[in-house]
């Protein structure tokens, strides 16, 4: 039996592995206001009522409107609440994902982020490298990580991570500013960056997989399916226990506007998974 620790530490404190991610919170294909504002008012507060000390947002979610749902639903935040986000794109008109990488266009966004969450200072700010969209490509990230470095100098981001970077990006970064995180396309079937998840884990760096559950095409998988109906499990919640056995440093941040799917997320993190189990899941990725 396989039962991974619960906690690590991030950003100069110690959190539950198991967070939240507010991107479903907006409205559809991540634009305008939630159907149902309430329901999304709720489900954070139910979050943070079920542990979660760990929320990933961006300000160019709705745009806006995900940021301005978590201030009102939790400000004033709870000192145990670690809140990150992102900066490097904008959207237009029609909902695009646009690259906003000159240094100017990332000092508009934390100060977006700062004004929408109601706070004087961020704690971690990820640069999104747009890179292939969902995917990493190689080039110098120095002048965006330059300007994140002289916002942290300015007090207005405490820490700096990054995301759909390469280990070379991350090397380069490294030498500008310490990086506390990368946050990367990453799941129990997407598994290309195996080995950067293991580097970083060497260097005490959190590896933090969106789409976790697959993103806006979730996991299938007859495999999984089989498996967690035998354990009497979703498939869901068997593929986010993958990911906490998978290394110590992997933090969580599913994403869910339902109270219900929030619920059976966060009881991911108490299966056990066995030797066999966990070779199973182990396989599905060659399927």
């Amino acid at each position: 039996m396989s039962t991974p620790v619960l906690s690590y530490s991030f950003a100069g404190r110690t959190i539950n592995r198991m967070g939240y991610g507010a991107m479903q919170l907006a409205g559809p294909g991540v634009f305008g206001p939630p159907k149902d504002r309430g329901a999304a008012l709720a489900v954070l507060r139910e979050a943070v009522a079920l542990g979660v000390d760990h929320i990933d947002t961006s300000d160019f979610y709705g745009p806006h409107v995900t940021n301005q749902i978590i201030r009102e639903a939790l400000h004033p935040y709870p000192d145990d609440l670690l809140i990150v986000t992102k900066v490097g794109a904008v959207r237009d008109g029609d909902g695009a994902w646009l690259p906003a990488q000159e240094p100017e266009d990332l000092r508009r966004s934390v100060h977006d982020n700062l004004r929408n969450l109601g706070l004087d200072a961020l704690d971690v700010v990820n640069l999104r490298v747009m890179g292939n969209i969902h995917e990493p490509s190689e080039g110098s990230i120095a002048r965006q990580v330059e300007a994140l470095a002289q916002l942290q100098h300015e007090g207005l981001v405490r820490h700096v991570g990054l995301s759909n970077v390469t280990s070379t990006q991350v090397a380069e970064a490294q030498r500008i500013t310490p990086i506390v995180c990368v946050q990367n396309q990453y799941n129990l079937v997407q598994r290309t960056d195996d080995a950067l998840v293991d580097e970083l884990a060497g260097q005490g760096i959190a590896f933090v997989p969106f789409f976790p559950l697959g993103g806006f095409t979730p996991i299938q998988s007859s495999g999984l399916s089989a498996l967690a109906a035998r354990v009497q499990a979703t498939p869901m919640q068997l593929a986010l226990a993958w990911l906490l056995h998978r290394s110590p440093n992997v933090l969580l941040i599913p994403g869910t506007s339902s109270i219900a799917h929030l619920r059976e997320n966060m009881q991911a993190s108490q299966r056990v998974l066995s030797d066999e189990m966990l070779a199973e899941l182990n396989a599905i990725a060659a399927e």
